[in-house]
């Protein structure tokens, strides 16, 4: 016998499994667009299984509950059967959390790659070597995470500090895990060049925006005006005699990028068409959200990279997530990417609990 405790949560599992059922028999006759229905049969998948393994635990919750509800059942097995059950119902509760975190919207982007912006802010030479530190920050943990990074661009400081700088971070989920690192980064310490000894408080601005795959997004090249130039060095002199240097802008939207780290200027223009498409379809995204007026205001914040979302203290070794009031006296490890994930972690399962919350 089986139970059904779930109410409407088992007709949107029932729905669910139909979808499979038939996903499975458009496959298997070969119409219609197989690689997507092969897609979305992938993403049903997880939640299949989290549906068995639910629907298994409501079926013995079922066959205990017809046993004490036998009068002819001995009270050994009578106590026995009150036991299991008690467990098997708080397992029951743990398995429609899960499911329902299943369940949840996902984000059509969360799969995708990313692009990561960082860019030195107040501070000086101070704030342009705490944005380096950044981005060690995140090479060591897409190390970590087994993500392949590239830098598209880089313009450094006199004394090794990083300007701004564009980097590609490549693997499944990426944009998932660093969607919540967009924001203003503060940092308090002594400076290496000050001398007095003095605390100071610098920032740097991260941007992350999901990488657009071509099905994504389509650029119409009458829109584009395409600006090649001498890749010029510090101080405005020029290190290649060729125009290597491209810049393209979106004649629509006014968003320009400009690449000349590649003495190739072919190289530097499908650099630059790689971060234009990220800006634009990053673009369209929060456009399409702010029009379905389903942008949420959380507790994780808008990802808004005007917004202060985490102080890195370094005289007290802390690292403070100001949009969870989350502290970690962990800053060396998080610095060496070791610990990052705690933070990225407790993000998500805070945006996820908030989203949960508005569905109740």
């Amino acid at each position: 016998m089986t139970t059904r405790q779930g109410g409407g949560l088992d007709v949107k599992l029932d729905a669910i499994l139909a979808r499979r059922d038939e996903l499975a028999s458009l496959m298997a006759a070969g119409g219609g667009d197989y690689a997507g229905l092969g897609r979305e049969f992938a993403e049903l998948e997880p939640i299949v299984s989290g549906i068995e393994r639910y629907r298994a635990v409501q079926a013995e919750i079922g066959d205990l509950t017809e046993m004490l509800d036998d009068a002819r059942t001995e009270p050994e097995m009578r106590g026995m059967a009150k036991d299991e059950l008690a467990g098997l119902e708080g397992r029951l509760s743990e398995l429609e959390r899960e499911l329902q975190l299943l369940l949840l919207p996902r984000d059509a982007a969360d799969d995708a790659s990313a692009i990561l912006e960082i860019r030195a802010g107040t501070g000086g030479d101070e704030a342009a070597l705490f944005a380096g530190d950044l981005w060690r920050m995140y090479e060591r943990y897409a190390q970590a995470q087994g993500w392949r990074t590239e830098i598209l661009s880089l313009s450094e400081t006199e004394i090794g500090g990083v300007k701004e700088l564009v980097a590609e971070v490549q693997g499944r989920g990426v944009f998932a895990r660093l969607k919540f690192e967009a924001g203003v980064h503060r940092v308090q310490r002594v400076p290496v060049t000050e001398t007095g000894g003095r605390i100071h408080t610098s920032a740097a601005t991260v941007a992350v925006l999901p990488e657009a795959e071509d099905v994504d997004l389509e650029l119409d090249e009458g829109e584009l005006r395409v600006d090649v130039y001498r890749a010029s060095g510090a101080g405005g002199q020029h290190v290649n005699k060729t125009e290597s240097a491209v810049r393209i802008t979106h004649l629509p939207t006014g968003i320009a990028v400009a690449m000349q780290d590649e003495k190739s200027q072919h190289k530097n223009r499908a650099k630059a068409l790689k971060v234009l498409k990220a800006r634009l379809f990053e673009l369209e995204r929060s456009r399409l959200a702010a029009e379905r007026s389903a942008e949420r205001k959380g507790q994780v914040g808008s990802g808004d990279r005007s917004e202060r979302i985490r102080t890195y203290n370094f005289p007290q070794g802390r690292v403070t997530d100001h949009r969870i009031n989350l502290t970690l006296y962990k800053l060396d490890q998080v610095m060496a990417g070791e610990a990052l994930d705690e933070v990225v972690s407790a993000l998500i399962a805070e945006d996820q609990a908030a989203r949960l919350a508005e569905l109740a």
